[in-house]
């Protein structure tokens, strides 16, 4: 009996209005997955959205929800769409900050006389004018804390609103009891200007948050921009302009200068310059003709085009950038869960602090009065309103500013292990090298020399081309191109078989052929073999090439049951421009840097030391002759064991990097999206680097070092506002209005700290 398929797990974006603090997130996901059915929920502060996993099919998606928005609402939040705050128009920088110049309005009547006393003049207030000016700010402004702090206690738990509230309704109902109960005539000190101002710093706080997490939100909707409105599309009577949306795949759309690339698409007609500084960093315009990829967002130069769709709507290469960012800015780095668990726990604390407060100083012989004062100053201060920010607010920065220089972080848990990394490993070929490969020579057996290029044996490199054309690999690419430069015509191919890690074998014109490694030529037990006169000239030969750095292949032919070795293929490649740099900026880190290659010995040391590598024998920065199976044993072995453990991160750019990415601890995909991404070794990356820079390599690490600073200094600096602050507070040192401005700055400089962020600049 067959055991039914899993269902397949689904995740859903919802946005939240109303969250305030640390608690609200932990309240929210509380609510979130007590939804049945919900396997994860994680809610982030800083973006105001949730993202929620679950198990369904398509037609339970939707009523999914609708359960998990009930249940946002239920426990006192507001469900909005998922990206209403990318898609929210800029309203402008003072957008929002009416309530806030009502309150400080309202507030600076009550403050001016405590100006007053410092130069010697009464300007104190009636309580009536006191009690009128304050009552608005307390009822109708603070009216968001009312709501919020009733909602958290109905569901049981405490937050930021409920601490405002309780502790500025105490000061103001203290104010209103010593107005009330004094005798005609008495001067009593009443702290409605307290109450009032501290809502008011409270909202000018939360104002100025606002307007930072636009800022933090700004690469998300600059990717947002990228998308044009409409296209051109090319019917048979003539260009028709129609919504993006409705492109379809195989549609011909016509590109004219200065305009943005639509949809994804290849370039059938035409020739331009293109500017895709947007996704990949890359400043300098892309030349691109007929057969040219082309990206979604890019601008076009100065030539008109026509561009056959290869991608639509979510399957762009923007729409999956635009997804990959969003994800690490959506994701729960794993520091965050000690906070989570602080969270959970804090307001009930400040609560039984803030009641300890009153009694001790009620019960030691001073004033109920007094003793409420320094209640309501330890409730004000203790907000938890930058323990909830610090960890998101520093990761939306870094993952934003990664991305316009084309270093797209996948998820938080990439981003905050990648500063530990001690050890990086490049594939060589696409990733330390230009990965095109070019044959340099082909030496017929019976030659004494390699022959040159001009010269190459014509019979022998129409049957290797024709042999190469069906396979996808670099070098049989180079054996093509070499044979159509020369203008031969391929010959019929049949039965073509990719042997994975060797090379490849077929009929070609009828005769049976392999072409691939030495070491798969003497698993054939090709002839001659390599001990005999011609074998060894032949391994002499080969040798040679590889020690000039040239990756050697051998063609054999089958007679009889028999093989028989025909030619010897040597193929040079060049280091990419920057690698050798990238590897000496990660070496004066005292970073570890090490290549991995399928190529022989002699070529990948050849390669190595061009690249600076210490190419010696017994070297530990070369590993060579190393199939595509056996990469991710190898990223393993790096790691050490539990005597010496290494943080290894994996650089490549293929589908057979793909295992090795992910063994890493890091995996670093490089795509060059000009010329087609490998999409499986960017799915096993955390991060993925959009253009072939081996310079970005040094550049994540460094992001990431920087981006866990922040967090660790936000960290520092919200413990460090609740640890020195609470004591304070409830030993008198701080009063209401202190306690408010406090919390406030708080928060606001939490949010500067980590836009500071946003002035690194990437190579």
């Amino acid at each position: 009996m067959s055991t039914p398929a899993p269902p397949e797990v689904c995740s859903l974006d919802i946005g939240i209005g109303g969250m305030t603090c640390a608690s609200c997130v932990g309240r929210v996901e509380k609510a979130l997955k007590r939804v049945p059915g919900v396997q994860s929920a994680n809610v982030n502060l800083a973006t105001e959205s949730a993202r929620i996993a679950f198990p369904a099919d398509a037609a339970q998606a939707a009523q999914m929800e609708a359960l998990l928005r009930r249940a946002v609402r239920d426990a006192g939040y507001e469900p909005k769409a998922a990206d209403a705050a990318i898609d929210t128009p800029d309203a402008g920088a003072w957008a929002g900050f009416a309530p806030v110049a009502w309150g400080l309005a309202l507030c600076v009547p009550l403050v001016l006389p405590m100006l007053g006393d410092v130069l010697g003049q009464h300007w104190m207030l009636s309580p009536l004018w006191q009690f009128a000016l304050a009552t608005p700010v307390q009822f109708l402004l603070g009216a968001r804390f009312y709501v919020a702090g009733w909602h958290a206690l109905k569901n049981g738990s405490g937050n930021m609103d409920l601490l405002v509230s309780l502790g500025t309704t105490a000061g103001w109902a203290l104010s209103v009891w010593l107005w009330l109960s004094a005798p005609a005539g008495a001067m009593v000190h009443l702290y409605f200007e307290g109450s009032a101002l501290v809502i008011s710093l409270v909202l000018l706080g939360k104002w100025l948050e606002v307007r930072a997490k636009r800022q933090t939100t700004s690469a998300i909707r600059a990717l947002h921009a990228l998308r044009p409105e409409r296209a051109h599309l090319l019917r048979p009577e003539g260009e028709v302009d129609v919504p993006v949306a409705e492109v379809l795949v195989g549609d011909t759309l016509v590109v004219k200068p200065g305009e943005r690339f639509a949809v994804d698409g290849l370039v059938t007609d035409g020739a331009t310059q293109v500017d895709e500084s947007m996704l990949t960093g890359e400043s300098l315009p892309v030349a691109k003709e007929a057969g040219a990829r082309v990206t979604g967002g890019a601008i076009n130069g100065e030539g008109r085009v026509l561009v056959r769709v290869t991608a639509v709507g979510a399957q762009t290469m923007l729409s999956h950038i635009i997804r990959l960012v969003e994800d690490a800015q959506a994701a729960k780095a794993p520091i965050q869960r000690m906070v989570d668990q602080v969270s959970a726990v804090f307001v009930p604390v400040v609560l039984l602090i803030a009641l300890a407060t009153l009694l001790a100083w009620w019960l030691t012989g001073h004033s109920f009065e007094l003793a409420l004062i320094r209640a309501v100053a330890v409730l004000v201060i203790a907000c938890p309103c930058a323990l909830g920010l610090a960890t998101p607010v520093a990761i939306m920065a870094g993952t934003g500013v990664a991305a316009k220089y084309g270093i797209l972080i996948k998820d938080a848990q990439a981003l905050e292990l990648a500063h530990k990394v001690n050890v990086v490993a490049f594939d060589k070929t696409g990733t330390l090298t230009v990965g095109r490969p070019q044959l340099k020579a082909l030496l017929a057996l019976d030659a004494n020399v390699a022959l040159a290029p001009a010269s190459m044996d014509p019979v022998l490199l129409q049957i290797c081309a024709s042999l190469q054309s069906g396979s996808e690999h670099p070098l049989a690419h180079a054996v093509v191109e070499r044979a159509r430069a020369q203008g031969l015509a391929l010959l019929p191919l049949a039965d073509a078989r990719a042997v994975s890690g060797r090379g490849t074998e077929g009929l070609v014109d009828g005769q049976h052929y392999a072409l691939g490694s030495l070491r798969w030529m003497q698993e054939l037990q090709a002839q001659p073999a390599l001990a005999s006169p011609a074998g060894a000239a032949f391994a002499t030969q080969a040798r040679a090439m590889e020690a000039e750095g040239a990756s050697v292949s051998a063609l054999a032919q089958q007679q009889d049951g028999a093989w028989t070795l025909r030619a010897l293929l040597a193929f040079a490649d060049e280091p990419k421009r920057g690698a050798q740099e990238a590897i000496a900026q990660l070496r004066a880190r005292g970073i570890r840097t090490v290549m991995v290659s399928g190529d022989n010995w002699g070529a990948a040391r050849a390669m190595a030391r061009r690249l600076g590598l210490d190419a010696s024998p017994g070297s530990a920065e070369v590993l060579a002759e190393v199939l595509p199976g056996d990469k991710a044993a190898k990223i393993t072995a790096l790691k050490g064991d539990a005597h010496a453990h290494y943080t290894v991160a994996m650089v490549g750019d293929g589908v057979n990097d793909a295992p090795a990415l992910a063994a890493a601890d890091v995996g670093m995909a490089m795509s060059n999206i000009g010329g087609g991404g490998a999409d499986v070794a960017m799915h096993a990356a955390g991060i993925t680097l959009m253009r072939g820079e081996p310079r970005l390599v040094a550049a994540a690490l460094d992001i990431s070092r920087r981006t866990v600073a922040k967090i660790r200094q936000n960290l520092f600096w919200a413990f460090f506002y609740n640890v020195a602050g609470i004591p304070l507070a409830a030993l008198g040192y701080l009063n209401p209005v202190l306690a408010g401005g406090a919390m406030a700055l708080s928060s606001v400089s939490v949010m500067a700290n980590a836009l500071l962020l946003k002035r690194w600049k990437g190579p």
